[in-house]
């Protein structure tokens, strides 16, 4: 009998062990030395909050599921109907198709089929790939469709350190501006630096109380293009990083205070190509160009390690 997010594709490498799941491609357990790195789910069970997956193709929200592109409007299905949003995209639930599985690797694709709302004919691959180094995970989209298309990419992983709340550790998220989401439809506001505010945490310090649901940007990176977010135990040591690369000019930080079984346990850090909304706003949007041409194609890449 199969669990309920279908195959598991286990992977190993130096030190580090990952389940990658059928249902939505998704990131299900990583660890290292046997210390959980996320907090993801059980076998038994399916994600919740969104927990490993990845968002294609768009992260987070669209207002009202409605937006313009190319001169003509579109309705997406309203899958999160309390808030009258299209939340997260389309790949969250939907069957993958093992590519290739080696003792390291492995990697998943998925033909995203025109349909209403989104009348484009995507391929999409994701790898995930495990080293002395860590996780690494590479998305990618290809556009079949004749006509050029819209598109943004994400993911969701939760980041953990020991079993306590995230209130004692130390975070730190390179960020300067903040997009804060309104609190009833956790749709995005205006942007804001974060200077002088609660929310800076480009010198590391302790989370305490600090509720998180925020979209970060103007990222601070390394000569190679990456951009690291620590999460970190003073008393221990111990802690995990994400990191990002250019392709990712925004972070999500979510510390799930509106939901109570499982609030402050971890932090959400979700790379994104592009900020909530962005199919309507166009902020960062990716066009992929119409099939056979030089910009039809897209990967970003990010990962997770661990931090002794």
């Amino acid at each position: 009998m199969l669990p309920p997010s279908g195959d598991q594709f286990e992977i190993a490498a130096g030190g580090y062990r990952a389940v990658v799941t059928e249902s939505g491609g998704a990131l299900r357990l990583l660890s290292h030395a046997g210390r959980q790195l996320v907090d993801g789910f059980d076998e038994r069970a399916t994600s919740s909050g969104g927990r490993g997956q990845l968002l294609v193709p768009w992260p987070n929200r669209v207002r009202d599921g409605r937006y313009s592109f190319g001169g003509a409007e579109h309705q997406l299905p309203l899958t999160e109907p309390a808030r009258h949003n299209a939340s997260h995209g389309l790949v969250r639930w939907v069957a993958w198709t093992l590519e290739e599985h080696t003792a390291h690797s492995v990697s998943l694709t998925y033909r995203l089929m025109a349909q209403t709302g989104y009348p484009w004919l995507l391929d999409l691959r994701v790898v995930y790939d495990l080293s002395a180094d860590g996780l690494t995970v590479t998305q990618t989209a290809t556009n079949l469709s004749p006509e050029p298309a819209p598109y943004a990419s994400g993911a969701h992983p939760y980041l953990v350190v020991g079993s306590g709340p995230v209130d004692g550790l130390e975070l730190t998220l390179p960020a300067a501006t903040r997009l804060p989401p309104d609190p009833e439809r956790l749709l995005p506001t205006e942007r804001e630096p974060v200077d002088g505010t609660p929310y800076d945490f480009r010198v590391t310090r302790p989370l305490r109380d600090v509720r998180l649901n925020d979209a970060f940007t103007d990222l601070e990176r390394d000569d190679r293009g990456v951009a690291t977010v620590v999460l970190r135990d003073p008393g221990s040591g111990l802690g995990v990083a994400l990191w990002v690369d250019d392709r990712h000019p925004w972070l999500l930080a979510y510390t799930a205070d509106d939901v109570p079984a499982t609030a402050r346990r971890s932090l959400a850090v979700e790379p994104m190509t592009a900020p909530p909304d962005a199919l309507r706003s166009g902020d960062d949007l990716v066009v992929l160009g119409a099939t056979g041409s030089a910009d039809d194609e897209v990967s970003a890449t990010w990962g997770i390690r661990a931090v002794d």
